[in-house]
């Protein structure tokens, strides 16, 4: 079951780190303001989520690859709190999915925990 779920991980994460580059407005707004270069921010967060995503798929490298989602999913936290606080900013998105994303957050560092580090 870990391997299914391993390879959900890893399509999401590499779509997600994908859409980086196709929606990167979205994500640039999403950059709280005290955060210095948001564009850059954004790409290079979208190049570890693709690289994160491919290396759960890489039992070589698969523990350093949960360890570094984890790690981003936690520099990206407060992203997901500035749009939950402003969510008159993401009138295309519901209020409550930006919400949601805050909470969501560390269950699926729970997730990556789980497929990779976790003793079976």
């Amino acid at each position: 079951m870990t391997k299914f779920w391993t390879i959900v991980l890893a399509i999401f994460f590499v779509g997600v780190g994908m859409t980086h580059f196709s929606n990167t407005a979205m994500f640039v707004s999403a950059v709280p303001p005290y955060v210095p270069f948001p564009t850059e921010m954004v790409y290079i967060s979208g190049v570890f989520e693709i690289l994160g995503g491919l290396g759960l798929l890489v039992p070589a490298v698969k523990k350093w690859a949960g360890g570094g989602l984890i790690a981003l999913l936690l520099a990206v936290l407060p992203a997901n709190i500035h749009m939950a606080l402003n969510t008159e900013q993401f009138s295309s998105i519901p209020p409550v999915v930006l919400w949601i994303r805050p909470v969501f957050q560390p269950l699926l560092m729970y997730a990556v925990w789980l497929c990779t580090w976790k003793k079976s």
